[in-house]
């Protein structure tokens, strides 16, 4: 699965990581609904950081269509909830 991260890059996930992820997209969800900023943030930084950590970042000159875009940490508690399905940023 190829992940952007607005403004900064893709990353190549494997599917083994997909589930970690998504745990990591549910806390952003729960604190999403809660209008919880604080945990916002943090949610927010630890998915974004699953990904750097657990993805392989793709070179700048391939570019491949992203399966999922994800807000970069700049982005706010509103935004994010107009880009949120009933599933999260993260399908599954």
């Amino acid at each position: 699965m190829i992940m952007r991260i607005l403004g900064e890059g893709q990353y190549e996930i494997a599917d083994q990581h997909l589930q970690d992820l998504n745990e990591l997209d549910s806390a952003l969800q729960a604190a999403v609904d809660q209008g919880d900023e604080a945990a916002f943030a943090t949610a927010l930084s630890a998915l974004l950081s699953a990904v750097r950590r657990l993805g392989t970042p793709l070179p700048d000159e391939v570019l491949k269509p992203s399966d999922l875009v994800l807000p970069d940490e700049g982005t706010s508690l509103s935004q994010v909830r107009i880009l949120l399905s009933g599933e999260g940023l993260i399908p599954g």
